[in-house]
């Protein structure tokens, strides 16, 4: 993040299965104690209840409008180890023992005199616990119906307010001295008072309200790092064939699809699909720079349920038979273009895969 290494400390199998029987007993613990709206590593929670929340606060007339969204500094590295054996209902001398373990990094043992490793599989609810209590603490600092709420989904969360004096003078405030009695801080760089009209980011989402409504689109800096990602997987696959590029790249496209299905994502899906067409129509041109556009038709695409130009790997079976693996879209068209010639078939410009745009039907 930010060209910063994250440390990730994995314990051994005998740690770990301590660990693991020692959550079977906390976790119930802190269920009980979480704040409600409180989403991050939490069983039957996820990012989409995280979002729906955010939803259910911004979406109406009467919603508020500013809103404080914060980050915490290093959260895992810096948490206090007094404060969690002071805190913590389990038996203060194996947590100790974990706490100030250590670490080894090239045959060198390193201390750990705060924080816990991230990696651990208590790790999330250690700190999930050391954070809950948050949601209270900002909604008493101001009056009740000041529009004062929280959503937390691990280290990152929203406060919102009636104004921003409310936030800057009484509700931050609060927050930092909460933080610091747990040794945390703000994230300066990443926490800044703003307003659901100008929008911001959460989660990989931009939330932001046009003419009053609210809108949760997928973040230019998500989108923008699922591309690079996948450009980079492309363009490191030279000598592959296009059937493991394909079965390497489906995963990905699919999962981030549905991760913002739920958003408005109808044109960003459109861009990215039209994106990624770009970059496999160059992948092939760099494997065949002497051949036309009818030979990479042929090898590279069929047509399939209305659509042509769909990139496809055909295999072999043993009875004689051919199945198709195609290289999945995040957006699947609902209905057939507009554009259709007079048999029934779509008409496309011949020249488009040629310059690495996807055609209208692609």
């Amino acid at each position: 993040m930010n060209g910063k290494l994250r440390p990730l400390s994995i314990p051994t199998m005998v740690d770990r299965a301590m660990q693991a029987l020692f959550l079977l007993a906390l976790n119930p613990v802190a269920e009980v104690r979480a704040d409600p709206q409180s989403y991050g590593f939490r069983p039957y929670r996820s990012t989409a209840d995280a979002l729906g929340q955010c939803f259910c606060v911004f979406a109406k007339k009467i919603s508020p409008t500013v809103v404080f969204d914060a980050d915490i500094k290093s959260c895992f590295d810096r948490i206090s180890h007094t404060w969690w054996l002071a805190n913590i209902p389990m038996d203060k001398a194996i947590l100790r023992r974990w706490l100030a373990a250590g670490f080894v990094e090239k045959t060198v043992l390193h201390p750990t005199d705060e924080g816990t490793p991230q990696g651990g599989i208590i790790s999330p609810v250690l700190a999930n616990m050391a954070l809950d209590g948050l949601e209270r603490v900002a909604r008493g600092a101001v009056p009740d119906r000041s529009l004062v709420n929280g959503v937390r989904y691990a280290d990152d969360f929203l406060v919102t307010a009636r104004t921003p004096e409310m936030l800057t003078e009484k509700v931050i405030p609060a927050i930092t001295t909460f933080l610091a009695a747990r040794g945390l801080e703000l994230s300066e760089e990443k926490s800044r008072v703003t307003d659901v009209t100008t929008g911001f980011d959460f989660l990989g989402a931009t939330l932001r309200k046009y003419d009053g409504k609210l809108l949760m689109t997928p973040s230019r800096k998500s989108i923008k790092a699922f591309l690079g990602s996948i450009r980079g997987s492309i363009k490191a696959h030279t000598g592959g064939s296009l059937g493991e590029l394909v079965r390497l790249l489906n995963p990905r496209i699919r999962g981030w699809a549905n991760y913002f299905c739920h958003r408005v994502s109808s044109r960003v899906f459109s861009k990215v699909d039209t994106a990624i067409f770009d970059a496999m129509v160059r992948w092939m041109r760099r494997r065949h720079p002497g051949k036309g556009l009818a030979w990479l038709r042929a090898k590279y695409f069929r047509s399939s349920e209305g659509r042509n130009w769909v990139i496809t790997a055909p295999t072999g079976k043993a009875d004689g038979s051919v199945s198709y693996s195609d290289l999945f879209r995040s957006q699947q068209p609902a209905h057939p273009p507009a554009r259709q010639g007079a048999g029934g078939g779509y008409r496309v410009r011949p020249g488009l895969p040629r310059s690495g745009r996807a055609p209208r039907s692609a």
